[in-house]
């Protein structure tokens, strides 16, 4: 079955204190992104592959996609929109056929090819993968103006990628956005199909402050010692 990766880097990357978005920081001597794609390209060679960015961006997309000797012309690229929903919504757009889908945060850069084909393989028997990791930390609910403990066992945290059979997603996004959306799950339930959950990675970690970066590398490091 045909396979399409939504890459979604669209962030601003305020929490890193940084003028350049972090999904272009380098990391090692490449741009963050370049890590993401590079992995969904290893992990199928007949992966396709939507990348979602900002306008003002798109070249700093195109300079990327140079840097990746094995695209031959995989990638295809667009602008997103003004929130993660209306960007995945405009990548998924460009999908006519049936596939199985992942929509993938840009800045999970350290996402195993795995951990991918786990995904696929899933959607595939199931219709749907959502990575998720379970919780290590307490966890406290704060309701209206209290707190009380929840039980971590119970809690899992969701990552990406999201992945769908487009039978299952395209139909999804035609909804109208609501602020309840919060990820392509969430997004697929409203719609009133149920979603199935599958292991993830603790490693899959996804970029969001400058400690981050520091973690990536040391990963990296690790994974290229064996």
């Amino acid at each position: 079955m045909k396979k399409y990766a939504v890459i979604v880097a669209g962030g601003a990357g305020t929490r890193m204190g940084n003028v350049t978005p972090k999904q272009f920081l380098l990391l090692k001597g490449k741009p963050v992104l370049w890590y993401t794609i590079d992995s969904f390209l290893r992990a199928y060679d007949d992966m396709h592959i939507v990348l979602v960015l900002p306008k003002d961006h798109l070249k700093k997309g195109e300079k990327i996609i140079n840097q990746l000797d094995h695209a031959n012309g995989k990638i295809v690229m667009i602008e997103g929109g003004s929130t993660r929903f209306h960007s995945v919504k405009a990548g998924l757009q460009t999908i006519e056929e049936e596939a199985v889908v992942f929509v993938h945060d840009g800045v999970r850069c350290l996402i195993s090819v795995p951990l991918i084909r786990r995904c696929f393989n899933q959607a595939i028997e199931k219709g749907s993968a959502i990575p998720a990791v379970a919780a290590t930390d307490s966890i406290r609910i704060v309701k209206d103006g209290t707190h009380y403990i929840s039980d971590r066992q119970q809690v899992r945290i969701i990552q990406t990628p999201q992945t769908f059979l487009s039978t299952i997603i395209l139909p999804a996004f035609e909804q109208q956005y609501d602020e309840a959306f919060t990820d392509e799950a969430t997004v697929v339930e409203a719609y009133g199909t149920p979603v199935h959950l599958t292991e993830g990675e603790y490693d899959n970690i996804k970029i969001t402050r400058p400690i981050d970066l520091l973690i990536a590398e040391r990963i990296i490091e690790d994974r290229s010692a064996f």
